[in-house]
């Protein structure tokens, strides 16, 4: 009888070689908005003499003037002694809310060639712009206001909830706008023209030289719609203890800076692929 031959021994079986796990870049949206922080900080003040110290000097000679040019005119301000600090706590939200509102509305274009990468977004453009010029703006105001009553030697009682409240409504003020006009600007180029012929007299009409108690009655309620005003008023309360700014409206400044900060947003998620191929 023929032996049967042994059956073959099964070749081990050899794991197929796994592919390597493609690990996320672990806070890829902060290293972002930081690279681009960086690259405007480079960009805006690394390359002019001085750098920072501009950012100092314009507020502060924008105060200057308004205080000796007034000063000629009138022999105090609406609201305590010192032209230097009425002036300064009416002018710095409202420079605040304009370099936001500014910066913001130009991020797409200022970043355009940087969204052409992946791992760029616009969101990323508008934070970045957003936050170096909230945190600018509120090293600038520490600094001046500081300096101011340093050198008035006032014995100003300061509110600073109230105060850091004024700000940050500026703050998000500026943000809402800024997203719109982005979105508006992306949309129509000629918006841009438009907005600035607009907001012209918004200096004059929000409160910087002026108290809202001054205006006659016709004027005051036309400018309640302003929420910069209400934001001047909030902020020189924190400064003045008698000064009871009791047009302020809170929620109607938070209700207009969310409503533009939303329709811009939803605008810009709509439309931000048309606004980058232009």
């Amino acid at each position: 009888m023929a032996s049967s031959s042994p059956s073959p021994v099964p070749a081990p079986l050899i794991p197929a070689a796994q592919s390597p796990k493609t690990t996320k870049r672990r806070f890829a949206t902060v290293r972002t908005i930081g690279a681009l922080i960086l690259r405007e900080m480079s960009t805006r003040y690394g390359r002019t003499p001085g750098g920072y110290v501009w950012a100092i000097l314009e507020p502060l000679a924008a105060i200057m003037v308004l205080s000796i040019g007034f000063s000629l005119v009138i022999r105090t301000p609406s609201l305590g002694t010192s032209f230097l600090l009425f002036y300064a706590t009416g002018f710095l939200p409202f420079n605040l809310y304009q370099t936001i509102s500014l910066t913001t509305a130009r991020a797409i274009e200022y970043s355009r060639p940087l969204l052409r990468y992946p791992a760029v977004t616009w969101v990323d453009a508008i934070l970045a712009r957003f936050l170096l010029n909230s945190l600018t703006g509120i090293l600038v105001t520490f600094l001046l206001i500081g300096g101011i009553l340093i050198a008035i030697d006032s014995r100003t009682l300061l509110d600073l909830p109230v105060a850091i409240l004024s700000m940050a409504l500026a703050m998000l003020l500026g943000l809402g706008v800024g997203v719109m006009n982005c979105t508006m600007m992306g949309l129509f180029p000629i918006w841009d023209v438009v907005w600035s012929i607009i907001t012209r007299p918004l200096f004059i009409a929000s409160g910087i030289l002026f108290t809202y108690e001054d205006l006659p009655p016709m004027a005051q309620e036309f400018l309640w719609y302003n929420p910069l005003i209400h934001i001047g008023g909030l902020m020189r309360s924190g400064f003045y203890p008698t000064y009871t700014a009791s047009y302020v409206s809170i929620p109607f400044v938070l209700f207009s800076a969310l409503i533009l900060f939303t329709a811009g947003l939803i605008l810009m998620r709509r439309y931000h692929r048309v606004i980058l191929n232009r």
